[in-house]
């Protein structure tokens, strides 16, 4: 039957109930009153604005990634797909509402800023930021565009945020530690070697962490151990810290994350006791860490992406501490370096690798 050249239905667009009224085989004007084919066709037509609004694609966002760490770190990889089970948990999937460009670092000073500047030319609607040097470099590239920050020691000191509660401008996150965590740094070191008088505290140089460098010296004294802090710039000066003290703290930046192999590996060839911020360093063969799970972090990170994407204000929203610390401790580490661990020690660790 052929179709009336004014209508505005083609093929499979056609409503049922007209195809079935087409389909009668009587002649069209004398099977179907006028009042239901008026009434038919209205219906239809009011269903098209709805019917496109549904077909419609979702709006694609943009998430700037800057890591601190390289792309082939196994610890990048654990991070990021992290942030993105998160994004998916408030609704965001990647290729089909959002899409997501990453760029590494590897603790390589040149590389932050060059790729902070690539990332804001992408113009994102947010960006994510690992570390303290990430955000330095994507704060230089930017006053607009919201940031969101992991792995920040001290954002108040840096000048990410104007306080913890209060951010205000465009940058927000997560921070892994207060202050006062090198004390237990300091602490775990005497229970396992109580006799222990000389420490070393690797830090980068320049780099985030004053606050809590100023806790252990502070206390140092009092357990009786003379600290020396090295600010490192290279993998060289670590090694001239390490093997010149009887026992290491390995604080929290790019620099001691990227060279953690480097480090463990002196560790255990001057037999050094270490403590270290992250599991993840235990690990690879670490000694022992107490500090927050970096993987939740980046979770958590996400759903202040989300947030802001739907409409909240980065200053507006509070920079978050870790709700949990963790010990963990390797046995084996301390086996191959002659330490035996203290009862008490592991049976309050968190985590005992064996």
């Amino acid at each position: 039957m052929q179709t009336d050249p004014r209508t505005p239905f083609r093929g499979s667009q056609i409503p049922d109930v007209i195809k079935h009224c087409w389909r009668t085989p009587e002649p069209w004007g004398r099977t179907m009153r006028r009042r239901e084919f008026i009434t038919a066709i209205a219906g239809s037509v009011a269903a098209w604005p709805l019917l496109a609004h549904a077909q419609q694609p979702e709006p694609m966002r943009r998430v700037g990634v800057l890591m601190n760490l390289a792309a082939d770190d196994p610890e990048s990889a654990a991070r990021i797909t992290a942030f993105a089970q998160g994004l998916e948990k408030f609704g965001w999937t990647v290729g089909r509402n959002v899409r997501i460009d990453y760029r590494w670092a590897a603790g390589d000073t040149r590389r932050f800023q060059k790729y902070a500047e690539e990332l804001v030319a992408l113009a994102p609607n947010i960006l994510l930021a690992a570390a303290t040097p990430s955000v330095q470099a994507l704060q230089q590239a930017t006053q607009t565009v919201p940031i969101v920050f992991a792995g920040v020691t001290d954002p108040v000191a840096a000048g990410f945020v104007n306080s913890l509660a209060h951010p205000g401008g465009n940058i927000t996150g997560f921070t892994p530690f207060e202050f006062g965590i090198g004390v237990k740094w300091l602490e775990l070191l005497k229970q396992i070697v109580p006799n222990l008088t000389r420490v070393a505290i690797v830090r980068e140089a320049g780099g985030p962490g004053v606050g809590q460098l100023a806790a252990i010296q502070a206390v140092a004294p009092s357990l009786g151990v003379e600290v020396t802090p090295i600010g490192a710039r290279d993998p060289a000066e670590i090694e001239r810290a390490i093997k010149t003290n009887a026992g290491v703290i390995v604080t929290s930046s790019p620099l001691t994350g990227v060279n953690r192999d480097l480090i463990i590996a002196l560790a255990a060839q001057y037999r050094l006791p270490t403590v270290y911020p992250f599991r993840y360093q235990v690990a690879a063969g670490g000694l022992i860490s107490y500090g927050p799970d970096l993987i939740d972090e980046y979770r958590r990170a996400a759903e202040y992406v989300d947030r802001i994407l739907k409409g909240e204000k980065p200053g507006e929203l509070p920079v978050q501490a870790p709700t949990k610390y963790q010990l963990v401790i390797n046995l084996k580490t301390a086996k191959a370096i002659g330490l035996t661990v203290p009862a008490a020690l592991l049976a309050s660790a968190d985590e005992v690798i064996e």
